[in-house]
């Protein structure tokens, strides 16, 4: 079996996992922004522009206090004018500039975002059927939306906020050094209990923010599978048993935003505590400076400023933090997700055959009806498979199955059948051995070509929330509407579909909760007949439906099964009669091979079957 890493990072990683996952993050974040490095010049550049204009604004108002007061006392106002322009030039550089980083800041995000979407939900319907039977839908869901969304909030806002801080804060502490370098060393001396403060801050902060995601993801995951199966809650009166389940979800994540804000709680109260430390003293040195004439009051005003700018936005930054790390998170869990190989994966030199165009597939709309489709021949050799590597589900196999044979796969639940049938599918890969279509093993074809060879329909049938026609056209999705309809004709669904008000166009609820099981089956069967695979797998059509509704659709079957290799895992005796050939399979291997007469009349496992069948079969008929 493949190895697979795990979908989602544990809470607890080696430093090696942790450094790995991170890398892998940075990876994915440096492959989305790559198509979009021209908008991100740009950004930066208005970055750079805006963070260089509001720079100044603090040094005119300086040399408005300082220089341009006396010559306007005196009638000249032409230096108040002069650094007025230059305040209006700076105002409208940072306003048409700031736009600018906004617009081309959103259309990166959104660039990610879409490619994001694309890729995960591509990357979803690529992996096998192993993972998604691990992985729950609540987790697809809450990589799909609140990962992605996650991501976009820290585009959108989280880099051009650090540029223009950082860039702030830079330009801030080089003019309080240039202005007086005697508050310059004392900013200095300040900055060394702020430095270990965020330190301290960021060594705590990020477990606690990992812990935040992913309780929220449990949350976003438990809401959906719990209304994903809606029915069974309400019909084993349930609610309760869920409330409780979602009431303890949206506890440990309260407890887990409540330990966010008490690490705030302590860092933003002293952070601001030495903030202004800083800016009292500022304004003592300056004060004594102004008083003692070394220094005017404009430039004291500028140097408070600037004071501001340089500590204030450290406030900023630990939220800054705060956003980083939820993305990181996000990231990770992203990451890890595509990172995720199918376990049945495409073939790197996939085996050369003609795959049939969308006009002769169609053709078999027509075609089946005469029996003039022709099966493929199936072929297990000494096939082995285990779900996990201590335990087989499938001894050791070999069978042949003939083209145009119905086989019938009969044996207790969890004797192995719906392994053989997933194996021919290929929903798994053997373990050891070979399964050939025509001779050719299934792993050296293409997807595209065995699934037009190949299908396999399942006892759940699902219906989209579309119309009847939509819902048939995903057997071909190039089939006219023609050929929908003859689709249902051949296999009798015609009869219920006209008699709904708006016949083929009816739309569906989801699921095709507006039909009856039988005839959402028979919906399935016209699917099947405009797909027009060679080999048809069913797991028992007809093991939900009464009576009447089994006579409709097993006659739809014959129909169906009419020239093709099909595997059928049998639950009825009307099944199993009409089937070539029955295999009963016991504990992973099979036991008995042979026609339903021959079995019947060897007195095997499959004679007693047959017996408690008829028995089952007579009750039936009688009460209906």
């Amino acid at each position: 079996m493949a190895h697979h890493r795990p979908a989602e990072p544990r809470e607890q990683m080696s430093p090696q996992e942790r450094a790995e996952t991170r890398e892998r993050s940075m990876a994915l974040l440096r492959q989305m922004l790559r198509p979009h490095r021209g908008a991100l010049a740009l950004s930066i550049i208005s970055v750079l522009l805006v963070s260089g204009s509001s720079a100044v604004a603090p040094i005119l108002i300086a040399r408005v206090l300082d220089s341009s007061i006396e010559p306007l006392r005196q009638g000249d106002a032409s230096p108040l004018l002069t650094l007025l322009v230059f305040f209006v030039v700076a105002t409208a550089v940072t306003a048409i500039f700031s736009w600018v980083n906004v617009a081309y800041t959103v259309r990166v995000s959104l660039g990610v975002v879409v490619y994001l979407r694309k890729r995960v939900f591509r990357h979803a319907q690529s992996l096998s059927v192993s993972f998604h039977e691990r992985y729950t839908s609540g987790k697809v869901i809450s990589r799909l939306t609140s990962d992605i969304d996650t991501v976009r909030s820290f585009l959108d806002s989280g880099i051009s906020q650090l540029a223009i801080t950082l860039l702030s804060m830079v330009i801030s502490a080089v003019a309080i050094f240039l202005l007086d370098w005697r508050i310059g060393l004392f900013m200095l001396v300040m900055g060394v209990p702020i430095y270990f403060l965020t330190r301290w801050f960021q060594k705590a902060a990020v477990p606690v923010f990992r812990t935040m995601r992913t309780e929220s993801a449990h949350l976003t995951s438990r809401f959906v599978e719990t209304f994903t199966g809606i029915r069974a809650v309400k019909a084993f009166g349930a609610e309760a048993q869920m409330r409780s389940e979602y009431a303890q979800a949206s506890e440990r994540y309260r407890l887990a935003v409540m330990d966010s804000i008490k690490i705030f709680g302590v860092y933003s109260p002293v952070l601001m505590l030495l903030g202004n430390v800083f800016i009292a003293g500022a304004l003592v040195l300056g004060g004594y400076a102004v008083l003692g004439g070394t220094m005017q009051i404009g430039t004291l005003l500028a140097l408070v400023i600037y004071a501001n700018r340089v500590f204030e936005p450290v406030m900023q930054l630990s939220e800054f933090y705060n956003m980083f790390q939820s993305a990181m998170s996000a990231l990770e869990k992203l990451s890890s997700f595509l990172a995720e190989e199918p376990e049945v994966a495409e073939p790197e030199h996939p085996h050369e055959r003609a795959v049939e165009s969308v006009a002769e597939s169609a053709t078999g709309v027509t075609e089946g009806v005469s029996g003039t489709v022709h099966g493929a021949l199936v072929e297990l050799d000494s096939a082995v498979f285990g779900y996990t590597s201590d335990r087989h589900a499938l001894k050791e196999t070999s069978l042949c199955i003939e083209p145009g044979t119905t086989v019938a796969l009969v044996g207790a639940t969890g004797a192995g059948k719906s392994t053989i049938a997933k194996l021919v599918a290929r929903f798994y890969d053997v373990s050891a051995g070979q399964v050939r279509i025509d001779g050719v093993d299934v792993r050296q074809l293409a997807d595209v070509q065995l699934r037009r060879e190949v299908l396999m329909l399942t006892q759940e049938v699902f219906l989209f929330s579309a119309s009847i026609l939509e819902n048939i056209r995903m057997g071909n999705p190039q089939a006219s509407d023609e050929q929908v309809k003859a689709a249902a004709k051949a296999v009798g669904a015609d009869a219920f579909i006209e008699r709904l008000r708006d016949g083929y166009e009816s739309q569906l609820g989801r699921g095709g909760i507006t039909l009856s099981a039988g005839q959402r089956q028979l919906v399935s069967f016209a699917r099947v007949f405009l797909a027009n695979p060679r080999v048809l797998i069913l797991d028992e059509a007809t093991a939900s439906l009464d009576i009447p509704s089994e006579r409709a659709v097993q006659a739809a079957l014959r129909t169906v099964l009419a020239g093709r290799t099909a595997l059928v895992i049998a639950h009825r005796l009307s099944t199993v009669l009409g089937a070539d050939r029955v295999l009963v399979i016991h504990e992973g291997s099979v036991v008995e091979d042979g026609s339903p007469q021959q079995l019947i009349a060897s007195g095997g496992r499959f004679a007693a079957m047959y017996a408690s069948w008829d028995e089952l079969n007579q009750v039936q008929e009688a009460e209906a």
